[in-house]
């Protein structure tokens, strides 16, 4: 049977099939809300915040029963209100990363959770652990095994004037810690954490730098960070959306068996065989976003009754957690800290 599905805001977006019905959608205002709905093929109902279009509201979409679940997908900011609004109102939720502006908020949000009496499922759209490159990637290092002897993450990017994520005001002038590092960065925390716990492992503590190189991505663009992991094992975390001239993304692994390496469209495996020759093997694969992915598992999560744990909030708020400690140590010129997940 589909899910009865509305989406709140005009990030994520699932077509109508047989995992998910989209119902309606909502926006701030009509001209945003009617542009979503027309990249759908289903004849999704129209809300959005208008003194005068009764019945138009984000409150009104709440209160119909035909809708299981919603997609929240609006400014870091304004998150919090419309989670806490529908958990309220008794429907599933799939919000958007990061969990929250800063870990402070996301406790308490996850607090509020736990202390109601809310059945329904709150999920995360993380959407890095649903990319077939990094889905393959913690699958390959879960096979090889081992003890973890370094790992990396690498992405240099440059967000110019034209980019279309820049062109969203809220990111222009971010009033929450980390600009472009909280916003897409966390998302590269979520991947390298995915990937060493395919080996049990997690990170336990930091240390970083921080730059800004482009002002108008302000307050900062740049991290290098080393990062220690359970076993006190280190790698280090490099993310800058600030440089132009390098570019590539890579998510990294080693243990005492082998490696991964992880890129967009590929997942590069090391081993050794039987003679003990290290041997080579790659996969390729289409890029992809892993949204799809993410909004099926959500579905299926529902018609189960199973939360994802890779949606789960926890997970979120440990994404989070790493990310804010990389940012207070680049304020504190390279302090280490500790990182309770």
């Amino acid at each position: 049977m589909p899910v009865s599905l509305a989406i709140l805001g005009a990030g994520i977006f699932a077509r109508e099939g047989n995992v998910v019905e989209l119902k309606a959608v909502y926006s701030r205002s009509s001209k945003s809300a009617e542009a979503l709905a027309a990249q759908s093929e289903s004849n999704a109902d129209i809300y959005y915040d208008s003194p005068s279009a009764a019945g138009k509201s984000v409150d009104d979409l709440l209160k119909r029963s035909d809708i299981d679940a919603v997609i929240i997908c609006v400014p870091i900011l304004a998150q919090p209100e419309l989670i806490r609004k529908a958990m309220k109102a008794g429907k599933h939720v799939l919000s958007e990363k990061p969990i929250a502006k800063d870990v402070a908020t996301a406790e308490e949000l996850i607090r509020w959770r736990e202390a109601s009496s809310i059945k329904s499922i709150w999920a995360i759209g993380e959407n890095f652990r649903f990319i077939c490159p990094v889905v393959c990637g913690h699958s390959k290092l879960k096979e090889i095994g081992g003890q973890v002897t370094t790992f990396s993450m690498n992405l240099f990017a440059l967000v110019d004037e034209n980019d279309k994520f820049y062109q969203t005001e809220w990111r222009k002038t971010p009033e929450y810690q980390g600009g472009f590092l909280l916003d897409g960065g966390v998302h590269f925390v979520a991947g390298v954490r995915h990937l060493l716990s395919a080996v049990g492992e997690d990170i336990s503590s930091l240390a970083a730098y921080t730059a800004l190189l482009e002002p108008k991505l302000a307050p900062v663009d740049t991290v290098h960070g080393i990062l220690r992991t359970t076993s006190g094992r280190s790698g280090s975390f490099n993310v800058s959306f600030g440089t132009e001239f390098k570019g590539g993304f890579e998510i990294f692994a080693a243990t005492n068996k082998g490696s991964v390496t992880v890129t967009p469209v590929s997942v590069k495996v090391v081993r050794k065989d039987a003679d003990g020759k290290k041997v080579e093997e790659e996969e390729s694969f289409a890029f992809g976003a892993g949204v799809k992915s993410e909004v099926e598992a959500f579905a299926a999560s529902i018609v189960s009754g199973t939360p994802d744990p890779r949606q789960s909030p926890q997970q979120a708020l440990g994404d989070l957690i790493v990310l804010q400690g990389l940012l207070e140590s680049g304020e504190q010129k390279g302090a280490v800290k500790a990182v309770k997940l």
